[in-house]
Parts: structure tokens; C-alpha cells; sequence
């Protein structure tokens, strides 16, 4: 697995984020360009914004039970996986808005560095190692950069 907080492979995931345009079409899916970069800044925003709710302990569990595997582990995402609620985007949005935003989180973790994250608090899944942390937003960027052929 890439290691998202190394300069390099932030570099890189960046200009792959730069190659998509807001004509550029997914390979499966149904979201557009603009929905998958505003769905990829959830990640960021639960991460850093006091934009989405915690999860009650019930829920908690049982996404950690049904979710914290697929989601933190190393085993790719099937294309057209089902995603959690908070990542539905439905409504049009602009590219170059989420772009920018994207790209803005991706430079704050890598500047952050692995060791802010080690122990950081997930909404969903609890404490996590920066390795689960890296595993998270990488795997989940490279799945939709995939998607969309960059």
C-alpha cells in the first residue's frame, strides 16, 4: 500500500487528481466527477471538519464490526461496493470547488504527517493507527482515481 503521507505519493495522487477533467466519465458507476471528489472529501472532512455526526455506540459497533475490515484493510473495494450514508452525494457539484478541496486535504494530511494521526480518533471506527489512517484515504482515492481512468 502507498503511503499517502509521503511527499511523493501525495504528489502523485494529486496529479492524478489534476488529469480528471469535468468531462471525464467514470469506467463503472454512476457518480460524476465532481460527486466522486466531493464523496472522497467525506473521509477528509470526518477527519478534520466537525461536519458529520458520531455515530451512536450501537451504530459504532456495528460499523466497526461490519465495516472497519473492508474499509482499513488492504483488500481492494469491489467496483459499485455500497457506501455508507454519509457518502451519498446526490446533488450536482462543482468540479473545480471539490477539486481544490480535495487536493487542499490531501496536502494538509501529508504535511500533518503519519505521527498526527497515530491513535487519531475515527468518527466511526474509534482510534486508529496511522497505518489504518494512510490505508483508508489511500485505498479509497486510488479506488475512485481508478474508476475515473487516472
Amino acid at each position: 500500500m502507498e503511503n499517502i503521507f509521503e511527499p511523493a505519493v501525495a504528489a502523485k495522487v494529486i496529479d492524478r487528481i489534476n488529469n480528471l477533467t469535468p468531462e471525464t466519465r467514470p469506467e463503472w458507476g454512476k457518480m460524476e466527477v465532481s460527486q466522486m471528489m466531493a464523496h472522497c472529501n467525506v473521509a477528509y472532512e470526518m477527519a478534520f471538519e466537525n461536519k458529520h455526526p458520531k455515530p451512536n455506540a450501537l451504530m459504532r459497533w456495528f460499523i466497526q464490526m461490519m465495516a472497519k475490515s473492508t474499509v482499513c484493510g488492504d483488500k481492494p473495494y469491489k467496483k459499485s461496493q455500497q457506501t455508507a450514508p454519509a457518502f451519498l452525494i446526490k446533488d450536482k457539484k462543482d468540479f473545480e470547488t471539490e477539486k481544490s478541496r480535495l487536493i487542499g486535504y490531501i496536502r494538509k494530511s501529508e504535511q500533518l504527517g503519519s505521527g498526527y494521526f497515530e491513535g487519531k480518533e475515527s468518527l466511526s471506527f474509534g482510534k486508529l493507527s496511522s497505518e489504518e489512517w494512510n490505508t483508508m484515504f489511500y485505498k479509497h482515492l486510488n479506488h475512485h482515481l481508478t474508476q475515473f481512468g487516472v
